[in-house]
């Protein structure tokens, strides 16, 4: 990272930013051709949670490259001032690589789905049947490499 006064070295604040938010950007790659889709999500364990359709494009291209790029950002603020250039925003976001896989097996995507369904309600107590679990398509990102940058808000 080019401006090192502005990484985030504590690991546990990484985690923080991660549990924190809702919406993760994944970055996949198509024949060369990017594609980035923002998703909710669920955090365990070095690991995120995603669901979607069983089919469809990100899918396809997941079936043929299972490295993922993913991005959280929060504490979004627009800093203003008199000049353009005065202009900046204080933030905190993570920037993680991993590889993709589909889960197959229905309890492993019943168990998923409540690490989603607690990141966006702070709750544990889901009971998600296996066959409705089933129904649905479950994503995986095994991190592998994640940083942090924060600006213009206090590091922890």
């Amino acid at each position: 990272m080019r401006r090192k006064d502005k990484e985030i070295t504590n690991p546990n604040l990484i985690t923080e930013i991660i549990k924190a938010n809702y919406i993760c950007r994944i970055a996949l790659s198509d024949k060369n051709q990017p594609y980035i889709i923002p998703m909710n999500y669920g955090y365990k364990t070095n690991s995120i949670y995603l669901h979607c359709a069983k089919k469809g494009k990100k899918i396809d291209i997941i079936n043929k490259n299972s490295k993922v790029c993913f991005e959280i950002t929060d504490s979004i603020e627009i800093v203003t001032a008199d000049k353009a250039c005065g202009y900046g925003t204080r933030f905190r976001s993570v920037i993680g690589f991993g590889k993709i896989k589909q889960i197959d097996d229905t309890a492993e995507k019943a168990e998923a789905l409540k690490i989603i369904m607690n990141q966006h309600t702070g709750s544990t107590d889901w009971n998600i049947k296996e066959s409705s679990a089933d129904k649905l398509g479950i994503l995986k990102i095994k991190i592998e490499l994640v940083t942090g940058k924060i600006s213009g808000i206090e590091k922890k």
